[in-house]
């Protein structure tokens, strides 16, 4: 998950037409006259940036972003920006507020992020005005912070968009990256310079250190059929469960896939290594295995390897830092939508699948709302998709129903009836 910071694209006329749509067909609660404002600071050390247009609708949109790489080798430079992506111009022009803050650190800071969302929510409404409405959109690892949140602080947010979302929670997202490296280790071998699978070296650097050593083995095509295994074992999407991936998502998903930089971030915050597999037992569909077999790889082989060294594991204070960061409980206390590209090389899109059974457990379904793009890669979303996630999710707040399949077009990309697969094993 290296910087998440333009994750979306945009589209003109279409996006126009249904921004029209959308509010000649929504009566609008105007909040009283506060803009137009732009602010900018920090706030207990968190960048921030407030926009505030003459119209305002009284619905504020509070920016969550993905992952952002920490700078600590040499040159690299921290991305501190407190930005909306892109967003903020059409988001003005239809009257809605935005926020969005830097966080006060880069990295795995989903703890910081959850309390900064919350600080900078609490410090518009004491120096804007109190919103009608407040909706958090939070992407790829800012999904964790959304969740959470909605799970803390329901009377805040009245709504949460989560795009490309980590919906297995870090324990079990943690724990299934493991098996993409364990796969490497077996394949490839993990020089002794970088760690192991279950303990990486505290200040390895993916683009000087990993990717050189990658990008000769991904460069030679005869190993087409090893990185095709750790895609299946990981349980990310080609085309379909087993099939190849898309023209031009190999080998970039391989780069996307082995890294182990975010993880030994992870590790220093948590105090230790955090990953294991003592409940896992990897395994592949026979399907999968005959589509490997084509390909001169012997899968079942390679799994014994695997499942020989299930004997990785965590101390109770690391996977307690996991889980005190975002693990989920599912008890919602206001709606939230998700939105998920089906090819998706960080976040496979299984983690829908295991979201929503921690939300019916809970018995919160009906506050939950998921949909699916035909897009191919990490939160690769147009813009079209995302204002047309946050016109439903506006309208949900609102008027307190929940929307239907039907306000997720086929002709903007969506896919209506997609069914992810479940999220692997434990």
């Amino acid at each position: 998950m290296k910087n998440m910071t333009r994750p979306f694209v945009f589209a003109g006329k279409a996006l126009s037409l249904i921004l029209t749509l959308f509010f000649l067909g929504t009566i609008a609660k105007v909040h009283p006259q506060t803009g137009p404002q732009n602010l900018s600071g920090e706030l207990h050390g968190a960048p921030y940036r407030i926009m505030v247009p003459a119209n305002w609708n009284g619905t504020l949109i509070v920016y969550a972003h993905g992952y952002r790489d920490k700078a600590n080798h040499p040159g690299e430079v921290d991305d501190r920006s407190a930005n909306f992506e892109g967003l903020e111009p059409t988001l003005l022009f239809y009257g809605y507020a935005v926020a969005a803050t830097a966080y006060r650190d880069n990295g795995f800071v989903v703890e910081d992020g959850i309390q900064d969302a919350k600080d900078l929510t609490v410090f518009f409404r004491s120096q804007v005005g109190v919103p009608n409405r407040t909706i958090l959109l939070g992407i790829s690892m800012g999904t964790m912070v959304a969740f959470k949140s909605m799970e803390k602080f329901g009377g805040i947010y009245d709504g949460a968009i989560c795009g490309c979302a980590i919906g297995a929670g870090q324990s079990r997202l943690q724990d299934n990256n493991l098996a993409a490296s364990l796969a490497y280790d077996v394949l490839f071998g993990m020089p002794p310079s970088w760690g192991t699978p279950g303990d990486v070296r505290n200040d390895i650097d993916d683009e000087s250190e990993v990717q050189p050593k990658l990008f000769s083995e991904v460069s030679n095509l005869a190993n087409f059929g090893k990185f095709e295994f750790i895609r299946l074992v990981k349980g990310m999407p080609g085309t379909g469960l087993f099939t190849p991936p898309p023209a031009g998502f190999y080998p970039y998903y391989v780069f996307a896939t082995i890294g182990f930089e975010s993880l030994a971030d992870l590790q220093i915050r948590a105090g230790g290594p955090v990953v294991q597999n003592l409940n896992r037992t990897y395994s592949l569909t026979a399907a999968e295995k005959a589509y490997l077999a084509t390909l001169g790889v012997d899968a079942d082989a390679i799994l014994s390897q695997m499942n020989a060294r299930r004997n990785i594991s965590a101390a109770p204070a690391q996977r307690n830092f996991l889980a005190r960061n975002a693990d989920y409980t599912g008890k919602i206390k206001n709606p939230v939508l998700t939105m998920h590209t089906i090819i998706d090389e960080v976040v496979p899109v299984s983690n829908e699948s295991a979201y929503a059974a921690t939300n019916a457990a809970a018995g919160k379904q009906d506050l939950l709302f998921q949909t699916y793009t035909s897009g191919v890669g990490h939160c690769k979303f147009t813009g079209l998709q995302i204002f047309t996630a946050i016109f439903a999710m506006d309208s949900w707040v609102r008027t307190g129903v929940r929307p239907t399949a039907a306000a997720f077009p086929t002709a903007f990309g969506f896919v209506p009836g997609f069914v992810p697969p479940p999220f692997p094993q434990p």
